[in-house]
């Protein structure tokens, strides 16, 4: 599409607004599993209802209809990770732990100070860690030992005393070996054999064998998003991660084959992934367009790529770095790649991205795996308001009013004034009897 109207008119959206997709075949699943027509959301209620009564056996039950595995322990034992371990090359343990180093570094740069903070008049905060906090990582017929290293590795990093996981088994009712690898490589403390919305679930309620955490973090597929959602307040959830996104910001200097295929590694997650590409010239638009037809040839995943960069990708020409700045801005996307002069003079303009990678010489690929900032991002525009999962999310501050020299008589007429003007008596009587004294 060309021209600011156009671009605006189809890059517009509210968090919250897009509708989840559903998967094809999910439908007739459920037709399946439960003998009738019923949307996810009540899928996932019903789940969630279910495991929260009946703890393991609705957990194993769920696992069977949905998964095709027949469980008898839901947890990963230490003769399972032993087979883990002979089942990975000595390459692949040596870039888990180089990658696990870098994250772990980064996010404990970034932890802050844990402790008590009281100012000169007895006000101030506490910062503690959480005690116990559950990561979700996808898995079943994939395999992202990635995602252990991103969520698993901050929480540790901000003080967690304890880390459990829940991940989908394969088939045999195994979980890939790369992804055990990546959990003892990151200290997870306890894995689970279960997936979808059962897992949140019972990492959020808590049974006989999973204990229950204080935060459940991790992208999932849209039983695991919903469910998220459905639980918050029972305890706290990192964000409500969507398909994948990534814009790419094309000049006249960027070069063509950088921008296509990294528009293809990012829609090759996901058939529902999305990908923008923003050019400032109708010639850099067709140079990149021409790539991506010709590179999408070699690197496989064709049916996903199909529907994710050919099907639902777009491509916007605008006239210059200002205008696709602002499109970036109204997207709010996961990823932004800047390929234009300059690349780094532009970042201050950038309000709303879940991350920024800078010039041509960053791929986005390395973000996903090794840099060191968590992949776990902002999607579906909710980078206006969100951030990254890193070391905050796992921090708690507790509020300290200690006024052990007394209160200073102007805040305790304030405080009794508010309090008459609310009605509320014993609050103004608290106050003056700590300040004026009482008649015994």
């Amino acid at each position: 599409m060309r021209g600011m109207d156009a671009a605006r008119a189809a890059l517009a959206r509210e968090p919250g607004s897009e509708p989840l997709e559903v998967p094809p075949g999910i439908r007739e699943g459920i037709r399946r599993v439960f003998g009738q027509e019923l949307t996810v959301e009540q899928v996932v209620l019903h789940v969630l209802d279910d495991v929260g009564q009946r703890g393991d056996a609705a957990v194993i039950e769920y696992c069977k209809k949905f998964d095709g595995v027949d469980l008898t322990s839901l947890e990963v034992s230490e003769v399972e990770f032993g087979a883990a371990r002979r089942g990975v090359s000595d390459e692949l343990v040596a870039a888990l732990e180089y990658a696990a180093k870098r994250i772990y570094d980064f996010h404990l740069s970034r932890k802050g100070e844990v402790g008590l903070r009281l100012d000169a008049q007895g006000v101030g905060y506490m910062i503690q860690p959480l005690g116990r906090v559950g990561v979700y990582v996808p898995g079943g017929r994939a395999c992202y030992p990635s995602t252990v290293l991103m969520t698993a590795l901050p929480a540790h990093a901000a003080g967690v005393s304890e880390v459990v996981m829940c991940t989908p088994p394969g088939r045999g009712g195994h979980v890939p070996a790369p992804t055990l690898m990546a959990a003892r490589i990151a200290r997870v403390d306890r894995v689970f054999k279960i997936g979808g919305a059962q897992a949140i679930a019972a990492m959020a309620f808590g049974t006989e064998s999973v204990p229950g955490v204080d935060k459940v973090c991790g992208p999932g597929n849209v039983f695991v998003t919903l469910a998220k959602k459905a639980v918050y307040g029972v305890v706290d959830i990192d964000g409500l991660q969507g398909p994948s996104e990534l814009v790419v910001v094309a000049d006249d200097s960027a070069e063509p084959a950088f921008c296509a295929i990294d528009l293809l590694a990012q829609g090759e997650h996901d058939p529902m992934a999305r990908v923008v590409l923003i050019a400032t010239s109708e010639e850099m638009a067709h140079l990149v367009e021409g790539e991506v037809r010709r590179q999408m040839k070699a690197v496989g995943r064709h049916s996903i790529l199909a529907r994710s960069v050919v099907q639902n990708g777009m491509v916007v020409v605008v006239d210059g770095p200002e205008q696709a700045i602002e499109l970036v801005n109204l997207y709010a996307p996961e990823h932004v790649l800047l390929m234009v002069r300059d690349a780094d003079t532009y970042l201050p303009r950038i309000r709303n991205a879940g991350c920024i990678y800078v010039g041509a010489g960053t791929p986005p690929a390395i973000g996903d795996f090794v840099a060191g900032p968590s992949h776990v991002l902002p999607t579906g525009g909710t980078a206006r308001f969100g951030s990254p999962l890193g070391t905050s999310a796992f921090l708690k501050v507790t509020s300290v009013v200690a006024m052990s020299q007394g209160i200073p008589p102007e805040m305790a007429s304030a405080a009794r004034a508010v309090a008459e003007a609310e009605g509320f008596e014993a609050h103004r009587r608290s106050v003056q009897l700590r300040t004026e004294g009482h008649d015994r």
